[in-house]
């Protein structure tokens, strides 16, 4: 049985830190973050705005849109990783929500959870609903799966400059008209691993960033190895003795923590699938030096950042490699257009990966690409850590949702915060009902209970 993506829809915050605004404040070179990481705004929630308000302002567009009613639900999962609570889930805040506009009791019927696997939580949860669907439990049901995520760091830390916020939500059907998974190939790699963590209590989180880059990369990598096995035994796909997988996906969706991110992560991709292909020998030469080479065999992500040497080497090495035609072919024509969207938003944890995939779609449809049939591919990864490799192919449907996609539109008017407004919502010292923004037609934090019987109970209002 199919089963995949009918339709997707964004919810962005309507505040937002300009980065050249972020680069005077903090006495930082503009072009860093522009160039560099490739960020120039950082979408912020407003004081009376959480996690699960833009979750549920993601799902309420999705349904209006789609003339849905709660009936037509099956399941609804919320991933995060901004969870505010130990045991409630989101999703039950979600439907809390929706129910103010459909109704007291109208989504009892619907089973969800929320999941917390870091970035990667979001991928694990449409797979699971994905085998919901061919199982054939749908019973002609849409799952809908929410990515919805704060990406939030101290005030002067390497992570600030990397921040935002925003929902995807992701309408799955055993009919799709956007996008239909390959069986049997997705493929996973985990590891016990501490390179981002947020611990109880802490609003923020602790980050390696160099460890944790590397492991992203490394563990996308282990993934894609078991894809590979998994395309050949399902006989999805024949490589050729000469070929990559690579070459068998028309785009390559990446986790975007920043979207300069996805460029080195598809490049570290790119450089292992062509090291022993005869393709290879062409790229040297216009690299004009060796691909160096670590002094410790094993290879560990320890003994890799140990060596400062092949360090160095190595980033010169990347960057001639980037700047190379043969890369730049795969990168324009396979990732490009999913960067879009993050340089405009900024990161979005769970939701960075699907808010790249929406991208693409819209800015290839805009170059007047024909999608039907495109395969994407699909690089997951969550710290802690786990990475997840899959792949769809685009539906004959999909004009019919893609052709009204406009980013611009999708997200609305936005306000350009002042420094100190920033600083203001970032430590928290607004109420909610000191908002900076109107939230007419959208779900809205009204309050938190503060007394000992009920601490904790937060109260959520549809200004309609």
């Amino acid at each position: 049985m199919a089963a995949g993506i009918d339709d997707i829809a964004i919810y962005i915050p309507r505040l937002y830190l300009d980065a050249s605004d972020f680069a005077s404040a903090r006495g930082l070179d503009p072009v860093k973050l522009e160039k560099g990481l490739g960020v120039s705004q950082m979408a912020m929630v407003d004081a009376d705005q959480d996690p699960a308000c833009l979750a549920a302002n993601a799902c309420l567009k999705i349904m209006q849109r789609n003339n849905l009613s709660p009936s037509d639900i099956g399941r609804l999962y919320v991933s995060t990783e901004s969870s505010f609570d130990e045991s409630k889930a989101m999703n039950s805040y979600v439907v809390g929500m929706l129910e103010q506009v459909y109704g007291p009791g109208t989504f009892e019927h619907c089973g969800g959870v929320e999941t917390k696997f870091a970035c990667v939580s979001g991928s694990y949860a449409l797979y699971d609903n994905t085998n919901w669907i061919r199982a054939g439990e749908s019973e002609d049901q849409y799952a809908m799966v929410v990515v919805s995520d704060i990406a939030k760091y101290d005030l002067e830390s390497g992570g600030e400059m990397t921040q935002g916020a925003g929902a995807v939500v992701m309408l799955l059907s055993d009919e799709p008209r956007l996008l239909s998974f390959d069986p049997r190939v997705t493929s996973t790699s985990i590891k016990d691993e501490y390179d981002f963590y947020r611990p109880f209590g802490k609003e923020t989180p602790i980050v390696h960033g160099e460890y944790s880059n590397m492991l992203y990369m490394m563990q996308v990598k282990k993934a894609l190895e078991t894809y590979k096995k998994k395309v050949r035994t399902a006989g999805l796909i024949d490589v050729g003795p000469e070929g990559t997988i690579l070459d068998h996906m028309d785009y390559i969706n990446m986790h975007l923590p920043y979207s300069k991110m996805g460029k080195k992560a598809l490049a570290y991709l790119v450089r292992h699938e062509w090291r022993h292909l005869p393709r290879w020998r062409e790229v040297l030469r216009d690299i004009g030096m060796e691909e160096p080479v670590p002094k410790d065999p094993r290879g560990t992500i320890e003994s890799v950042l140990a060596d400062r040497d092949f360090m160095q080497k190595d980033k010169e090495f990347t960057r001639r490699f980037t700047d190379t035609a043969q890369y730049q072919e795969v990168y324009e024509s396979k990732l490009a257009s999913s960067l879009v969207a993050s340089r405009m938003i900024g990161n979005l944890y769970t939701a960075s990966l699907y808010l790249g995939f929406r991208s693409c779609l819209e800015f290839e449809h805009k170059k007047g690409v024909d999608l039907e049939g495109r395969r994407i591919g699909f690089g997951s990864y969550g710290s802690g850590s786990s990475a997840m490799v899959f792949s769809g192919v685009v539906q004959r449907g999909y004009e019919e949702i893609v052709k009204k996609m406009d980013l611009e539109s999708e997200i609305g008017s936005r306000r350009r915060l002042t420094w100190d407004e920033y600083v203001q919502l970032h430590e928290n010292q607004l109420r909610p009902e000191e908002s900076l923004a109107d939230g007419r037609g959208e779900f809205v934090l009204v309050g938190i209970n503060t007394d000992k019987e009920s601490s904790g109970e937060r109260h959520y209002r549809y200004n309609g």
